[in-house]
């Protein structure tokens, strides 16, 4: 199974999310560790992408370049409604 990354590697301050994959940095890990968590750690990643976006984020290999100004404190607004 190929690794989703797809060599951004910038994270959301406020999830840990990486902007161009989805992944945590402890899912990077298990991912090379521990492959019976590849399944569960895939199943997550459209979400975390689409709320990342939905919060006015830079995704996929786009997130690569640098933004003139990211979305701030929107994300934390956005996951609080998704809770909710």
């Amino acid at each position: 199974m190929a690794s989703p990354c797809i060599d951004v590697c910038r994270y959301d301050e406020a999830t840990g999310w990486c902007l161009g994959c989805g992944m945590t940095r402890k899912d990077k890990m298990h991912w090379k560790r521990e492959k019976d968590r590849r399944p569960d750690i895939l199943a997550a990643l459209t979400g975390r992408l689409e709320t990342l976006a939905a919060a006015g984020l830079t995704t996929g290999r786009t997130a690569r370049r640098k933004p003139a100004k990211q979305a701030g404190g929107k994300l934390a607004a956005t996951l609080d409604v998704a809770k909710g």
